[in-house]
């Protein structure tokens, strides 16, 4: 099943728009390095002028050659598809969430299509300096084609994650050039290049955490927040303005299209969705507040007959997955820039302000959103079989498969009691005609009798064989997103059914078992009060800062101890946190006799 890409023969649309005045230029020789952008000629005067010179120069009008130079491309980013993008810099290149492949058992693919981007990009793509993967979503880590196109040589930016489950991952691919960065703090990777990480590690994220990119060249700055869900909204600005911020919009998740609701009650939950998503989005626009906002990371394509209702097409679809059109025309009714990006569009930022140059003519462009159905109709045709075959590698039924999920599932259950009296009820799953009860009660995993329950999905059967054989550590992200079920529910929404479904490995369930019991036992039985010995020293067992457990979160890294739930970290010697000065965590070196 190989991606076969296909190169059109079309003209470009580029448009120039005004200046950004934070943006100034570097010294002319430093852009003959930028794969064809070469924009002039150095002179003896501007040869070895520093950013800082050169902007100083250029901002008042000092006389001089580099002064009469009007345009020069400062950084450029290249849409490919979904999140993904091409950072380009005279210092080195990073490729971001590169997604070429149907995801999430071949439901979701990238719209607009991005399977016929030309044989040029496609190189640049394949060969960066550096590599970024924001999280572990199918729709981000496309491990069927990345070991296959990325050069292995690049090097990885990795999050600064509680758990290293994505570098691992990414090494089981064959990536060993690895950065391991820390959470928010910004590092230079060569020249002027620089990238700071934010990481987001709360467990509806997922456990294995989610990341936003900030990248600068000295001069120009980009943040790539994707889906990420910053909760401190000051941060991914705190590193300087921002001229371009690429940020999700549109739906990423299977509520409420799953859910068994009549017409007139899904209609209520799928507007309500669709406001949120805008609102939350909007908000992040909003505090940001960066010259242009680039809307990305979805929606995805459906193109599986039994999936294509989900496309949203006239805006009457019950579906949370508007498009590109929907989100500009927010930005544009509160006075913001935003950019219209499909594969293959370039964003040049330039020392006059920038500009966005289409791989098609902007007909084309158009006719991709107000002639969506026959556009998806045919991606469908090109694509459907590849996702058929795709279809036929799912697992056939086993005849343990329960016993099989109790072996697996009993000893998590056991590692989360706290997590367990949250739901307090039977979830059952149906694959097929075989009815498996997990009882969060009694923490066993059976045949179900019949009894009443709280939860039920309906799943294939060989979906859910597929998951069991894979052994899949997060349901979240290997069946759910899929869509490919329906769900039931007798009350309203519970966090830690999805919590459990995602942290089906003893290092994930630790770290949920013990947020649950931040949620639902904010004292923890009085262990506030307890020390513990980590390595060498006795700390306070729960954070001062979300009063996490520092028994399970808590790791010495260097000088300091840090809290891996959200990423705080507290001098070894003094206490004092790194993050916020008013923190202070209470340690001291460990005497020999403590144990």
């Amino acid at each position: 099943m190989d991606r076969s890409p296909s190169e059109p023969n079309c003209r470009t649309s580029s448009t120039s728009i005004g200046p950004m005045t934070a943006m100034a230029p570097k010294p002319v020789a430093m852009y003959s390095r930028i794969r064809g952008r070469a924009t002039g000629r150095s002179t003896d005067d501007s040869v070895g002028l520093g950013a800082a010179e050169v902007t100083a120069r250029f901002s008042h009008g000092q006389s001089g050659p580099i002064a009469t130079i009007t345009s020069l491309v400062l950084m450029k980013a290249t849409s490919i598809g979904h999140a993904g993008i091409l950072i380009e810099t005279t210092d080195g290149s990073i490729v971001c969430d590169p997604w070429f492949l149907p995801a999430f058992r071949g439901s979701w693919c990238v719209f607009p299509r991005n399977d016929q981007l030309s044989s040029d990009l496609m190189a640049r793509i394949e060969n960066p300096d550096y590599l970024y993967i924001s999280h572990i979503h199918g729709d981000h880590l496309d491990e069927l084609w990345l070991p296959d196109h990325i050069n292995r040589e690049a090097t990885v930016l990795v999050p600064g994650f509680p758990t290293d489950e994505l570098e691992r991952r990414l090494r089981a691919l064959g990536f060993a050039n690895v950065i391991r960065t820390v959470d928010g703090q910004e590092i230079v990777l060569n020249g002027d290049l620089r990238i700071a990480i934010h990481c987001e590690t709360s467990i509806t994220d997922g456990p294995g955490g989610d990341s936003a990119i900030v990248v600068s060249d000295g001069i120009s700055r980009l943040v790539n927040q994707n889906d990420c869900r910053t909760t401190d909204l000051g941060s991914l600005r705190s590193h300087g303005p921002i001229d371009l911020h690429w940020i999700q919009y549109s739906g990423a998740i299977w509520y409420p299209m799953v859910y068994d609701e009549t017409p007139q009650v899904m209609r209520e939950l799928v507007d309500a969705k669709v406001e949120s998503q805008f609102t939350r989005a909007m908000r992040y626009v909003e505090a940001l507040d960066a010259r242009c906002v680039v809307p990305s990371a979805g929606p995805p394509a459906f193109l599986d007959p039994d999936l294509f209702h989900l496309n949203m097409i006239t805006g009457d679809e019950l579906s949370i997955f508007p498009d590109q059109r929907s989100f500009m025309t927010l930005l544009d009714a509160s006075n913001r820039e935003g950019i219209l990006a499909i594969p293959g569009t370039e964003i040049e930022l330039r020392s006059d302000g920038y500009s966005v140059t289409h791989p098609i003519d902007d007909d084309s462009v158009a006719g991709i959103f107000n002639e969506k159905l026959e556009y998806l109709r045919r991606y469908q045709a090109d694509w459907l079989p590849w996702i058929e075959e795709l279809k036929t590698t799912w697992a056939e039924p086993t005849d343990d498969l329960i016993e099989t999920l109790a072996a697996w599932w009993e000893p998590l259950l056991a590692m989360a009691p706290t997590l367990r009296k949250g739901i307090d009820d039977i979830c059952v799953v149906h694959a097929g005609d075989l009815a498996i009860a997990i009882d969060f009660r009694d923490g066993t995993v059976r045949g179900w009798a019949g009894e009443p329950d709280g939860f039920s999905f309906h799943i294939d059967r060989r979906l859910v064989e597929t998951v069991v054989a894979e052994h899949a550590v997060d349901w979240s992200n290997s069946l759910f997103l899929s869509c490919r079920f329906k769900a039931w529910r007798s009350g309203p929404y519970n966090e830690f059914v999805y919590n459990f479904f995602k942290s089906l490995s003893e290092e994930r369930m630790r770290r949920t078992e013990a947020e649950a019991l931040r949620k639902l036992d904010p004292d923890r039985g009085g262990i506030a009060g307890e020390e513990i010995r980590i390595g060498d020293y006795i700390v306070e067992r729960t954070c001062p800062h979300r009063r996490a457990d520092l028994s399970v979160f808590g790791e010495i890294d260097g000088e300091n101890l840090v809290c891996t739930l959200h990423g705080w970290r507290f001098n070894l010697e003094t206490g004092r946190c790194v993050n916020a000065d008013e923190q202070i965590l209470r340690v001291r070196r460990a005497e020999s006799s403590e144990v």
